[in-house]
């Protein structure tokens, strides 16, 4: 089909199917920028992949948070606004996809959002801190030097949506916590945000440990990637497991993102499908 813009008015010609298509992806993005959104290419794909699947024209989904640049941060893909939503609907969330699926950026934009919009008074995120063929030992530095590259993916998606000064005084004041998950035994995590990030690498009793320490007025967010296990030979990872014991209560929500939902590099996809195929 072509489009051609004269003006203020655009000209779809084509099959009737395609137009229709085309019409409802223009509608969408039309509408969007009217509400004050900046239309970006990915925006652009995903209302035409959502037209393709008979979506009725379904809106661009809204902005989440503004970055500390000013860039919108919004769900790119039907599974990332599923689990998004979910998020939003309940206490418990857990996501399970592979890697560039924005598991971890999502969650702590929603955690960043809900201490902005005062839902919550502090943020605590965890990771296991589970080598991936090195040892802590061998890094120089204290504890916290040791684990602090364990924990950079956490840091990194701060400071993509918040100004690095105000990061620091969070983390100084306490309101926003990074720490490994051995750090969470013992404590009730009350009025709190908190994430797991690479829940893949925690066995079912640090699974169960975790989830035990949410308190009133609490999310907990608990990700992972069950493709890329790092635990010790004859040790299982938790995250599978949690997710098929408590699929099905109410107030938690399990996601399964897959390469669809993958929104770094279009390469990755591929190589997610590679690894699959070939085992």
């Amino acid at each position: 089909m072509s489009v051609r813009a004269d003006g203020d008015r655009l000209f779809l010609a084509g099959t009737s199917a395609n137009v229709e298509r085309a019409e409802q992806a223009v509608r969408r993005m039309l509408d969007a920028a009217l509400e004050g959104a900046q239309i970006t290419p990915d925006d652009v794909a995903l209302a035409i992949a959502d037209a393709g699947e008979g979506s009725n024209g379904r809106a661009i989904p809204p902005t989440l948070i503004r970055s500390a640049r000013g860039k919108e941060v919004r769900p790119k893909t039907a599974g990332q606004r599923a689990f998004v939503q979910s998020i939003e609907n309940n206490p418990l969330t857990i996501g399970i996809g592979p890697a560039g699926t924005g598991k971890t950026f999502l969650a702590v934009v929603m955690a960043v959002r809900a201490l902005k919009n005062r839902e919550i008074s502090r943020v605590i995120l965890s990771r296991p801190a589970v080598e991936a063929g090195e040892k802590l030992g061998f890094l120089p530095g204290d504890l916290r030097e040791k684990v602090d590259p364990y924990l950079r993916p956490l840091y990194d998606s701060l400071e993509d949506l918040l100004d690095l000064a105000l990061v620091a005084k969070y983390l100084e004041r306490g309101t926003i916590e990074v720490a490994p998950l051995a750090y969470m035994r013992g404590r009730t995590l009350n009025d709190a945000f908190v994430i797991l990030d690479e829940a893949q690498n925690a066995t079912a009793a640090q699974l169960k440990m975790f989830l035990t320490r949410l308190g009133a007025g609490s999310k907990m967010v608990i990700n992972g990637d069950v493709t890329q296990i790092d635990l010790p030979a004859g040790q299982r990872s938790g995250l599978r497991d949690a997710a098929r014991r408590l699929g099905d209560l109410a107030e938690v929500g399990v996601i399964e993102l897959n390469e669809t939902d993958v929104v770094r590099h279009p390469l990755v996809s591929k190589i997610i499908r590679a690894y699959a195929d070939q085992p």
